[in-house]
């Protein structure tokens, strides 16, 4: 019989799982109360989804609605990586 490679579960990152503040802006979007940055995203991609705010053409484009501008530094439309990145920016 041939020995079988034992697969390690993958740990979670703490630091993606510690609780973070959202600013007030940010706020409007995913809730006041403290979430791990892992909850903040998929709770930004549930309120994209449903007001349908990806590009049509080109899908790694996100259009700000009036929640989203103030997240978003102003601008209209931030692709999904500068997303992140603004994101970041309104965790505490």
């Amino acid at each position: 019989m041939a020995k079988r490679a034992r697969k390690t579960a993958r740990k979670p990152n703490p630091a993606f799982m510690k609780a973070m503040t959202p600013s007030l802006a940010l706020a409007e979007v995913v809730g006041s109360k403290p979430i791990p940055r892992t909850e903040v995203t998929k709770r930004l991609w549930a309120y994209i989804k449903k007001h349908k705010l990806q590009d049509a053409k080109n899908r790694r484009m996100i259009k700000a609605d009036d929640s989203l501008k103030p997240v978003f530094g102003g601008k209209s439309s931030v692709n999904m990586f500068e997303m992140t990145k603004l994101v970041s920016k309104h965790l505490k």
